[in-house]
């Protein structure tokens, strides 16, 4: 049985269309942090997190590269994924927030590699090396390898068709 596709894919994608069907795939959200040049914490918030490697232990994320934290993250030299739990929508905003101060009220601990930021009541957190990036279109992809991580049993923060859910909504049983 084959599916006839509902729309005509062609050489010109309408971008906007384009996130509404990408929107479809649920996604995990995160806060993903490093220090800049001079020594000052950025991060931001990315749901575009994938394992890619058990053996290395491996991870990717891509990021817009007109965004402000780009050069940061394209020289740092490790990074911290923090995996935010259902509670933690308001976290997810500042860190996604154009203007302030990202880590205002934000209470965490430092990691024990890199001593970066580990946000507090996180479902989980890797703490990787910045191993490899990538060019794709008008973003980067950053390979890290995990060298320190923990997880604990807290329902994860989703994202789906461009709003924040949670992973009841998901549950089959």
């Amino acid at each position: 049985m084959t599916a006839e596709p509902s729309k005509t894919v062609s050489h010109a994608i309408n971008q906007r269309d384009l996130r509404t069907a990408l929107g479809q795939f649920a996604t995990g959200v995160t806060t993903i942090v490093t220090r800049d040049a001079t020594g000052a914490l950025t991060g931001l918030t990315a749901n575009s997190f994938t394992s890619v490697s058990l053996d290395p232990p491996l991870v990717l994320w891509s990021l817009r590269r007109a965004a402000r934290s780009y050069e940061a993250f394209r020289n740092c030299g490790y990074f911290v994924i923090n995996v935010l739990a259902e509670h933690q929508v308001s976290v997810a905003q500042q860190f996604s927030a154009r203007t302030g101060d990202r880590f205002s009220g934000i209470s965490w601990t430092p990691s024990p590699v890199s001593k970066l930021p580990i946000i507090d009541s996180v479902a989980a957190w890797f703490e990787c090396k910045n191993l490899n990036v990538y060019e794709a279109g008008d973003h980067t992809i950053f390979v890290g390898e995990v060298c320190r991580f923990a997880h604990e049993e807290r329902a994860p923060l989703l994202f789906h068709a461009g709003a924040y859910a949670q992973s009841d909504r998901f549950r089959l049983s």
